[in-house]
This record gives structure tokens, sequence and C-alpha cells, in this order.
């Protein structure tokens, strides 16, 4: 029987009280985020929440997590959890900046993408031969790449110029690149501050001035990702072994195949993102500067609900609220505080309409100390700016957790011929 028979399987019926948001929808629900924060701007005078400056850190920021997430999403997708997307991420920080070193950046991010690779292919070996817990595999992975790039810095850095047992030699840069005429007029509209058009430039300025080529790729990544999962009968084979592998094994897919191929992807694509962080982030490889995005990643991927579009929203919302202790942080996060005030209690509005009044009345509540503690202070202190990233992670996921569907075997353990 062909592989073609899946296609034809009638559509999983949503469960109850479950909707899905409709492309208009979202973005209309986007637009009108864009609008409160544009009206926020306006009360609070913090322009620099829509800046071009802010938009372009808030791009940086964000490849790296949305490399990992994009990375973690692959492996899930085959059905094998992949928590090592922090250790991925440290292989591909070093092998990028050893090998950009050596040969120049290029051949970094091959370098970058090969070391987080064999990050994957471990995990692959241990979880899906071996069939050991996905867990325990990908918090082992990511102590083993901390120890293991220490060790090999050693070797490789110290005694280079620059080098030491915890960072490598700089490395030579990409290059970046503006659109000539459009991001300089882009940059003087967000300047005159007018209301949403300003706030419309600075978000289109941010994309379009001092962007690396690699920007270019992981974004690309994003819409090609989404047509091989989607759109092809690797990505149909693929995502059926992490839905039902034992149907998918009778219907002549290799499982096991498919599962090593989707991490040591995954594995490729944080490795990607790693090389991000040593190659133009920094132009130098630093212990311990993935900094958790491996972690962040993954709750990206979750809040996109293991959708290729939806993990880049949140890992472009991480890297926005990342960005803002770089530009002007507590002023910019005080008048943040606003704009969540008026969004929740926009939420308590819609709970109520939904006849949810518990957890209206709590949103409410919130809503109301948000506004209290903006209106009695000027400014957030920089501890909470440094928090903030993580706070949207643990307030976003919770919030969407009732929506998330992940795959159904996701994370299960497997083995060849079971279902005989």
């Amino acid at each position: 029987m062909s592989t073609a028979t899946v296609t034809k399987a009638a559509p999983a019926t949503p469960a109850p009280g479950r909707r899905r948001i409709s492309l208009p929808v979202l973005l209309l629900i986007i637009a009108g985020v864009l609008v409160l924060t544009s009206v926020v701007r306006l009360i609070t005078d913090a322009h620099g929440i829509t800046s071009t400056g802010q938009m372009s850190g808030a791009l940086r920021l964000a490849v790296p997590i949305g490399l990992a997430g994009l990375g973690g999403l692959w492996a899930e997708r085959a059905g094998v959890v992949n928590i090592g997307l922090e250790g991925m991420l440290i292989l591909g920080t070093w092998f990028g900046a050893w090998a950009g070193f050596q040969w120049g950046p290029w051949v970094g991010i091959v370098f970058g993408v090969l070391g987080g690779a064999l990050g994957g292919l471990l995990h692959a070996i241990v979880t899906v031969t071996f069939n050991v817990n996905h867990i325990v595999s990908g918090v082992a992975l990511n102590i083993l790449a901390l120890g293991t790039t220490r060790y090999l810095s050693t070797f490789a850095f110290e005694g280079e110029e620059g080098g030491t047992s915890k960072q490598s030699p700089g490395v030579d840069s990409l290059g970046k690149f503006s659109v000539p005429g459009l991001s300089d007029w882009l940059q003087d509209l967000n300047d005159k501050h007018w209301f949403l058009v300003s706030d419309i430039a600075g978000l289109l300025g941010g994309l379009l001035t001092d962007v690396s080529p690699l920007t270019l790729i992981a974004v690309a990544m994003v819409p090609l990702s989404w047509f091989v999962l989607w759109r092809t009968s690797f990505g149909l084979r693929l995502r059926s072994c992490g839905e039902n592998p034992v149907a998918a094994e009778s219907l002549g897919v290799n499982v096991y195949k498919y599962k090593y191929l989707a991490v040591v992807i995954s594995g490729g694509l944080a490795g990607l993102g790693g090389a991000f962080l040593s190659l133009v982030a920094s132009n130098i490889y630093l212990e311990g500067q993935t900094g958790g995005r491996g972690y962040i990643g993954l709750a990206a991927m979750i809040f996109g609900n293991w959708m290729p579009g939806g993990l880049a929203l949140g890992a472009g919302l991480f890297g926005y609220t990342d960005s803002l202790k770089l530009r002007g942080g507590g002023t910019n996060v005080h008048a943040l505080l606003l704009l969540i005030a008026i969004l929740l209690l926009i939420g308590a509005a819609y709970l109520i309409w939904r006849k949810r009044y518990v957890p209206a009345v709590i949103t409410a509540v919130v809503s109301a100390l948000m506004f209290l503690w903006y209106g009695l202070t000027d400014e957030v202190p920089n501890q909470v700016v440094t928090a903030t990233p993580y706070v949207v992670t643990l307030l976003v996921l919770s919030l969407s957790a009732q929506r998330l569907r992940m795959p159904k075997a996701d994370g299960m353990p497997y083995r060849k011929g079971q279902g005989k």
C-alpha cells in the first residue's frame, strides 16, 4: 500500500472549546496590537519601543531562538522530544568560531551546522536506537556539549592571540547590508514619531537595515520548513512518525530512518543558530553565550503550537523583549506595563463575553495591578528588565496552554515492528 493513503485520512476533529485562529483573524489581532502599541508610545513618550534600532536588535536576538525552535519542531514532528537544543546551540557556536577563525566565516557557518548535526545524531542514537528517555538524553547532551567545548577550547584557542580556554580569537565579519534609499526613508519616518505610520516604519526599517546575510538564510528556513513538512511526501511521512509510528510502519515508512533524519536536521538548524551567535552577534565564541536560548527556542515552538509560523511569532516576541535591555530598557519596559495592562483588560472583557467569569476576574485583577504599577513608578529596575524575556516566556506559555496540540506520539517509546 502506498504512503499516499495517509493523505486520504479524515481530518482530526478539534477538541471541544478549541477553535483554530484563521489567518485573517490573526492578522487583525496583530494589527490591533500594533495600534495599541502606537497609542501607548504616544501616551508614555517612550518612542524607543518601536524604533528602527529596537526592531533591528529584536531581529538579531530572535534568529538564534527561532532556529533552535525550528530545530525542535523538526524533531518533535517526528516524535522525538529535543531538550538537547541548548547543547546543539553550544556545539554550533564553538565549531562555527573554530572553523571561522581558521578559514573564514562562511566555512564557520558550515562547521556550525555540522557541529549541531553531530549533537542531533548523538541524541538520535540514544533515543531512537536505544530508546532512552528523551528528556534524560537531552539534558545529558547539554552537559556533554558544555564540557566538551571547554575541553576543546584549551587546545584550539589557548596560545592564540585573544584566545583563552573560555573564548576564541576574533572572527572576520560576514558583513551587513541595508536597502539603499528605502532604509534611510523609513528611518526618517520613524524619527517623526507619527501615530502608527512611524511605528510601521520602525518595524519595516528594522527588517531592512544592517541585515546580515545569515539572517536572510535563517528567515528563509521558516517557509522552507513549512513547505517541506506540509507540502511534500517526505514531510508527510516524517509527520506520520510523530503522530502514529505503528500506522506509518504498516504503510511502508521506515520510521527509524525518518526519526534519525529529523533529529539530525534539528541539530543542524540549532547549530546554525549557534553559528549565528558566534559569527554574527559577537564575532567571537564565548563560553555561556547561548544564555539558555535553546530552552527559550523550545518555548517558542510550544507557543507556536508546533507550527513554523507561530514559532516565528514566538521567537520575535522573545527577541523583542530581550532587546529592550539594550535600548533604554527601564523606560521602555515601564511603557510596556501600560500596554500589558490594556491587553489584559481587553482579555478580561473577552472572557466575560465567553461567560468565563472566574478567569475574567483574575485577569481583571492582574490588569489593575499592572495599571497601579505603571502609575506609581517612572521606570522599572534593571533586574526586571533582565528578567523580562523569561517572564514573558512563562506568561505566554501559561496563557496559550489551552490551545496547544502536540504530535500524538511525541516522546513515546517506539520499537520497530511493535505493531505486528
